[in-house]
């Protein structure tokens, strides 16, 4: 069994774009531009948010954190999106979400300039990346199809289940591992929570990729020998002999799934740090474009 370190490969990652900075600043380039919008207060948000800034201060990213009030109304979060996209210093921003219960998400993801949607829940990205043109696919899947090739998980003509369908994960994924190239070429079954008999699809796959939020579902029982194993999900779990009072937990059992995987993520160390370091390589293909248009 193989660990998919998603810790490493994103260092890595990271490390390879800071070179790039440093070689578009030598040659007096403009320096990759990620603006974060957040409204409102959200612990979990903030977190999240305040580690996408400090990933871009470390590889050399100009980086701008537009915090807005809970009670800032539709109308001008709209103004501010605007703003935003006629800004031609900024190269890419993403709006956190969930956003407050009376703004309507989105109203405000469609109006974001799909060249500086570098979280790429555009439907012009979406819809892009489904035709396999060059587009921004959503940092998570882009993370999931870098570890498999960076560990050259063979892909192609394998059977791969993806449980979940939601827009940022599991419908991506199921398009992306049906796409022509490496990784891709793979015959895809997507379920979700109204599949039935989910295990006589699970016990069958050659690649599972699980982002369902249910904490250790995927028991060694429902997998064959073999499997290679992305485990999307990241649950609190209460766990009062713990310090923290609570474990981070995947969908899968990972002591009885990892004895029969032949490749597995771990969680957390897996998927997670992957996604702002996709994120972060989203904006350094920004400023690439918007380089070469303005040529």
């Amino acid at each position: 069994m193989q660990l998919l370190d998603g810790k490493k490969t994103s260092n890595d990652i990271k490390n390879e774009i800071a070179a790039e900075v440093q070689s578009i600043k030598a040659a007096g380039g403009k320096v990759p531009h990620l603006a974060a919008v957040l409204v409102g207060n959200n612990g979990a948000s903030l977190t999240y948010v305040g580690s996408k800034v400090k990933s871009c201060q470390e590889i050399g990213f100009d980086s701008t954190l537009v915090s807005l009030p809970e009670t800032i109304t539709e109308d001008e979060l709209l103004a501010k999106i605007k703003e935003l996209n006629e800004d031609d210093n900024l190269d890419g921003y993403i709006v956190q979400l969930p956003l407050p219960k009376h703004i309507d998400e989105q109203k405000i993801l469609l109006a974001i300039d799909p060249e500086k949607d570098v979280d790429g829940f555009h439907p012009t990205n979406f819809g892009r990346m489904a035709l396999e043109m060059e587009s921004f696919i959503p940092a998570t899947p882009f993370g999931i199809m870098e570890l498999l090739e960076r560990y050259k998980v063979e892909t192609s003509g394998k059977h791969t289940v993806v449980i979940g369908r939601s827009h940022i994960v599991g419908r991506p994924m199921s398009i992306l591992m049906s796409r022509k190239g490496n990784p891709g070429d793979s015959t895809v079954t997507l379920t979700h929570s109204r599949t039935k008999d989910l295990a006589e699809f699970t016990k069958n796959a050659d690649i599972i990729i699980t982002a369902l939020g249910v904490p250790e579902f995927l028991k060694a029982d429902m997998v064959k020998e073999g499997v290679t194993v992305i485990d999307v999900g990241i649950t609190r779990v209460e766990d009062a002999s713990n310090a923290k009072g609570y474990v981070i937990k995947g969908d899968v059992d990972f002591d009885g799934v990892s004895k029969k995987a032949s490749f597995i993520t771990p969680v957390p160390g897996g998927v997670g740090p992957m996604t702002i370091a996709m994120l972060l390589k989203n904006t350094l293909l920004a400023r690439k474009m918007r380089s070469a248009r303005n040529k």
